[in-house]
Parts: C-alpha cells; structure tokens; sequence
C-alpha cells in the first residue's frame, strides 16, 4: 500500500522553527523526485521545495534561505526543516512523490504562525 504521512507541524511563534517529516512506503523511495507544497485558506496550492534524486533542489522565492529540504532514502523520509518561520507560512503543508505518471500526496499537516 503506497502511502505518504506528514508530522512534524503545529503552532509556533514568529520567528520560530519546525521540522516536517514525511514517511513514504510501497514506493521505491530513492528513484521519486520529493517536494512539499503549501496550501493557504482561500490560497492555491503552491509549490515549496523539491528534492531530486541526484539532490537538486528548487524552492519557492518566498522560502529561500529559510527553508531546506532533505531526505534520508535509508528511511524512506523526506524532511522540510522551517526556519524564520513568518505570518505567511501558516497553511497546510503536504508531501509529494512523483515519478513518470506517478503523482502522490500525503494527507497534510497544519503549521500555524501566531504570535
């Protein structure tokens, strides 16, 4: 059963960091290019980071040198780590697997920015 589930989100003040994890399984993890996308209230969702097999990555404008992406293919994760975290990053955050035709999501985790 292919599945993708998120943790790692919640409420955090301003200025503050998160760690967002996503555990991927009955995929062959390493060949999938990984990325997180955002999805705001009343908002399209947007594109946060990508991370390629090789290790390219690309990343929003609005996340750049704030936010980084990783992933460890031995734990089948991706990680989003959010730091100077804003106002402007409270929305879902979801996980993306996509290969070929393959296009997977995980069911999302909340992050909150309040101060």
């Amino acid at each position: 059963q292919v599945q993708l589930v998120e943790s790692g989100g919640g409420l955090v003040q301003p200025g503050g960091s998160l760690r967002l994890s996503c555990a991927a399984s009955g995929i062959i993890f390493s060949i999938y290019v990984m990325g997180w996308y955002r999805q705001a209230p009343g908002k399209q969702r947007e594109l946060v980071a990508v991370r390629t097999p090789g290790g390219s990555t690309n990343y929003a404008d609005s996340v750049k040198g704030r936010f980084t992406i990783s992933r460890d293919n031995a734990k089948n994760t991706v990680y989003l780590q959010m730091n100077s975290l804003k106002l402007e990053d409270t929305a879902v955050y979801y996980c993306n697997a996509q290969r070929g035709s393959d296009n997977l999501w995980g069911q999302g985790t909340q992050v909150t920015v309040s101060s």
